[in-house]
């Protein structure tokens, strides 16, 4: 028995079923390469869902946090504040355009971010309401269930959830929903669901990540900016699995050239600690009563130190070009695949946030979710680590490091096309 074997009956013993998780046991990894229990070796197409965007075990990163871990590892950001936590926030202010002076606050959890983003605008406006959009994920606690636009799994039996929410189409050409069918359907929602005076925020991913890294054109954010400013509503961006270089920017929406009123941060800003944030104007960030914000592990000081570092590297690395180079290397390789395998319909993305949907016959009608499965078994058994996303289950999502080293995403790169050859060979 292998040691996977062995810790893969544990799991099933120990750990909760929902808690779903491959039988793929990490031991060590290093920048875009894993290795498990065994000594198999992975390159890591995942990184760990958008988080390690500077690699595993960044050198720079993991001194930041060994050097704050030798000062002190917590002291609640509500009992004892400190420099770190502070300058965090002056930078993340800096980086995101509003158009106007910001203000931040940290926090743990992509979710919690976005709950908070939902908390401030509704304090901002006075209003109950808050417009999500098919195809959304933005996290799994009850508001964010309630946000999300996919039941399975994320709200199947997990209901009541919380009210005041309303979804409104997504645009996606591939299966036909235009930008103007997309806005048609949320006026709809605007004359017959909720009054304009009543909705407290727009929220949006720029691509949607577990969606599908559907990117939204730019016209359509462009229409949501116009929508909200003419009716005083608040625009989210959420930019937990987009932002922080993966696109070929810092931020998604910066291809759109369209500013957001409030932004959710949290995956690639911490480079493997969990930090999140929300950023945005001002006067809307400073709404909420003192006190009503924050939490006990909220801003802890040694993700504080990792986002530093980050923040770092993506301007010292130049992390924004090197996501185009990465992304513009798996696109061709998909491309050169799609020659071959008719069961890849369409291939989207923005810089280094790539991904491939898989459907019968080229028909985008006919999902193809058992060939995506086979894929990522397929690419796992020899030796890299992918996923799939999308709310048919048919897409597979391409998210490796932005440090990966040119050999090692040759080589991952060369693993993808033949998985994806011998896997649409064995249907």
């Amino acid at each position: 028995m292998t040691r996977s074997t062995e810790l893969e009956a544990r799991r099933q013993a120990a750990v909760a079923r929902g808690v779903a998780g491959k039988p793929l046991y990490a031991e060590r990894a290093l920048n875009a390469e894993l290795w498990d229990v065994d000594g198999t070796r992975f390159i890591d197409f995942a990184a760990g869902i958008a988080v390690t965007n500077t690699g595993h075990c960044h050198p720079k990163v993991m001194q930041a946090v060994a050097d704050q871990a030798a000062a002190f590892t917590h002291t609640c950001f509500h009992v004892a504040p400190f420099e770190g936590y502070v300058r965090l926030c002056e930078r993340l202010n800096a980086m995101v355009d509003t158009g106007a002076a910001n203000k931040s606050l940290c926090l743990t959890t992509g979710v919690e971010a976005v709950e908070n983003a939902i908390k401030i605008a509704r304090a901002a406006t006075g209003r109950p309401g808050v417009i999500a959009f098919g195809g959304a994920f933005h996290g799994r606690t009850a508001m964010g269930m309630a946000l999300t636009g996919k039941v399975m799994p994320y709200k199947k039996t997990f209901g009541p959830l919380p009210s005041g929410i309303y979804h409104a189409p997504f645009p996606n050409a591939y299966l036909g929903v235009s930008t103007d069918e997309a806005l048609r359907g949320l006026d709809t929602i605007l004359t017959s669901d909720i009054a304009p005076d009543e909705v407290a925020a727009f929220i949006v991913e720029p691509v949607q990540g577990e969606g599908g890294f559907n990117v939204a054109p730019p016209e359509f954010l462009a229409a949501l900016r116009a929508r909200a400013d003419a009716h005083g509503i608040i625009l989210i961006l959420d930019e937990v699995q987009g932002g922080m270089a993966r696109t070929g920017r810092m931020l998604s929406c910066e291809h759109a050239g369209v500013k957001p009123d409030i932004v959710t941060l949290a995956k690639g800003l911490g480079g493997g600690f969990p930090i999140s944030a929300v950023v945005g104007r001002a006067e809307l960030i400073d709404a909420p009563h003192s006190g009503g914000l924050g939490g006990t592990y909220a801003g802890n000081p040694l993700a504080v130190a990792a986002a530093h570092a980050v923040l770092d590297v993506i301007a010292d690395d130049d992390l924004c070009a090197r996501a185009e180079v990465v992304g513009t290397r798996l696109r061709d390789t998909l491309t050169k695949a799609a020659t071959k395998v008719s069961a890849i319909g369409d291939i989207r993305g923005l810089g280094a946030m790539v991904a491939f949907e898989l459907v019968d016959d080229g028909d985008p009608a006919r999902p193809a979710p058992d060939l995506c499965n086979r894929i990522i078994a397929e690419a796992q058994s020899r030796g890299l680590i992918l996923l799939s996303c999308g709310t048919r289950a048919n897409v597979v999502r391409l998210l490796p490091a932005l440090t990966i080293e040119d050999a090692v995403l040759d080589e991952g790169a060369a693993i993808l096309y033949a998985a994806i050859v011998a896997a649409a060979g064995s249907a």
